[in-house]
């Protein structure tokens, strides 16, 4: 019998309630299709933080690189804290430790889901948005000239700042920000040829690249250039460039026309929100942090939701969804189906669901209705 080992990070707020779900699905699936999952939880989130200091350790992500196969992780986030803290010190350094270069959005509309967009249905929303994962605007590279920046780093500052606009920062009175995104020819490669390798398995015949070329030329201008290298691999396959402004216009307007999207990290942030609203919100959004050739990690995209901790009424469906991917990634695409399957029949039958759906059901109902689906629709 195979057996996978996954590490849990049940997180903050709601994020305990929605994997207690996830993992009674997942277990239903494994005991139907002869497979054993071993979970090993992991307490890091703001409890932890606020009693120990500790975010997430070299220690705890060493365990888990030698003791796991993957990751499940519910939410992070606390009113307690600062934002940022929790988000940069547990979910980014997790994502930079084990090189999840790849964050994987399957942007698909379920029969039954409300969409907000008229006369769009389940045939027009299924595509996926490949995002970078590691570089961009997220690499962690800025200061406040004035607030803790070295001598040199200022000097080059107000060089750049009188070059540009003439004025010298002093006699103006005011602190310089930046922040500053850094693409590789390697993260770059990487990450688009794993967009066109996801398109050819798919059946795609499209790939479209999304940036902000037309302005921020060093930067994207390097991004299309790599996508017009990587391309030429891919004969059967078409490509395309969207600016980041136009591509939010058409996925309102024309989401159809999409199959394969892959995205810079930055803008990839944004537009995969505006993906989770058209296929009916982020209750049904999940997403996976992937390394195609290592350990990857699973969450949905949406908050802890603090105020609604311990109150069981959160949506779990995203989080279930997210396990299915996790599941798909590890090699049992029957169970993986299966549960998107389950999924999508519960929202279809719409009796059974939460308040953002609008019904009435408690968070736990969902994964107890799901358990029952998933065994009906295997024994068919």
């Amino acid at each position: 019998m195979t057996i996978h080992k996954i590490a849990v990070m049940e997180g903050d707020g709601i994020g305990p309630e929605i994997i207690q779900e996830g993992i009674k699905v997942l277990d239903k699936v494994s005991e139907l299709h002869n497979f054993e999952i071993k979970w090993t939880k992991y307490p890091n989130g703001a409890d932890h933080y606020l009693k120990t200091k500790e975010l997430i350790s070299e220690d705890t992500l060493n365990e888990i690189k030698s003791t796991s196969d993957s990751i499940y992780l519910g939410a992070l986030g606390d009113p307690r804290i600062k934002p940022g803290i929790l988000e940069k010190g547990i979910l980014l350094k997790t994502r930079f430790f084990f090189d999840q270069y790849v964050n994987l959005r399957p942007i698909k509309l379920l029969e039954g889901a409300d969409c907000p967009l008229k006369n769009k249905g389940p045939k027009d929303i299924d595509f996926t948005v490949i995002r970078e994962n590691t570089e961009d605007f997220y690499v962690g590279i800025g200061n406040r000239a004035n607030t803790g920046t070295t001598k040199q780093e200022l000097e080059v500052i107000r060089s750049l700042y009188s070059i540009k606009f003439g004025l010298d920062i002093e006699t103006q009175g005011s602190e310089i920000a930046y922040q500053i995104g850094v693409l590789s020819q390697k993260g770059s490669e990487r990450v688009i040829r794993y967009a066109f390798e996801l398109a050819k398995k798919r059946g795609d015949t499209r790939v479209t690249a999304v940036d902000k070329a037309n302005v921020l030329n060093h930067i994207y201008g390097f991004w299309r250039e790599i996508v017009e290298k990587v391309s030429t691999e891919y004969p059967d396959i078409d490509h395309e460039f969207n600016f980041v402004d136009a591509i939010t216009m058409w996925f309102v307007k024309s989401p159809e026309h999409y199959q394969t999207v892959v995205t810079p990290n930055m803008f990839g942030d944004i537009i995969t929100d505006l993906g989770a609203m058209i296929q009916g919100g982020l209750g049904l959004a999940p997403g996976g942090n992937i390394n195609p050739n290592g350990i990857s990690m699973f969450e949905p995209i949406h908050g802890s939701a603090p105020k609604y901790k311990g109150l069981n009424v959160a949506n779990p469906l995203a989080t279930i969804w997210a396990g299915a991917m996790m599941l798909d990634e590890l090699g049992e695409k029957k169970s993986s189906s299966l549960i998107v399957n389950s999924i999508e029949h519960l929202v279809k039958q719409k009796k059974i669901l939460t308040k953002d759906m609008g019904g009435a059901s408690k968070t736990s109902d969902i994964g107890t209705e799901l358990v029952k689906i998933v065994d009906e629709l295997n024994n068919k």
